[in-house]
């Protein structure tokens, strides 16, 4: 398991350094593939200690954050909340067969807002990004959002093979939108 701890606004300390990497080590036994746990620690205010941990490990990434009065019982609590994440996980995984399908690349791009209001014939490009568009049910691909803590999410269902995207709606539940060929 390879660990990264960075130290924001306070100065580094190895014995908490050790304190994390001996906390997230716990997770090793949800995830059995190799994985790269991020950790940020910070201060703010001299009373505020914020613990954030982001984990990646065959194809999920999990983030989860603590913030409390005391450094150690923020990592503390944020470990408590990863693995509650990961057993969750772990629970829907076992009631799920695995996908079989093809994995797709899929490209993000980001345009400048002025170009497109102008009426320019091209609009400018801020910022493109290309990831890899996993097969999973519509289940499995709400859990990874919810896991992710983001609005959509895009990905392949495996029983069609078809890209669809799942949304989180303003009044709390979730959209699925479904292409349709015609």
């Amino acid at each position: 398991m390879q660990i990264e701890v960075t130290f924001r606004h306070m100065e580094v300390s190895e014995p908490v350094r050790a304190y994390v990497e001996e906390k997230l080590d716990r997770v090793k036994k949800y995830i059995d593939e190799p994985i790269d746990a991020q950790a940020v620690l910070s201060v703010e205010k001299k009373i505020r200690h914020k613990a954030v941990v982001t984990i990646s490990a065959k194809g999920i990434t999990i983030k989860a954050s603590e913030e409390t009065n005391d450094m150690y019982a923020a990592i503390d609590a944020m470990v408590d909340k990863i693995e509650r994440q990961l057993k969750r996980y772990k629970e829907k995984l076992k009631k799920h067969k695995p996908a079989n399908g093809k994995e797709r690349q899929v490209q993000k791009t980001v345009f400048a807002a002025e170009s497109i209001d102008v009426g320019s014939p091209e609009p400018t490009i801020i910022r493109s990004n290309s990831f890899p568009v996993k097969p999973m049910a519509v289940e499995e691909a709400v859990m990874q959002m919810d896991l992710l803590h983001k609005d959509f999410l895009v990905f392949t269902d495996s029983m069609t093979e078809e890209i669809n995207v799942v949304y989180r709606r303003k009044d709390g539940n979730y959209g699925l939108i479904v292409p349709q060929v015609k």
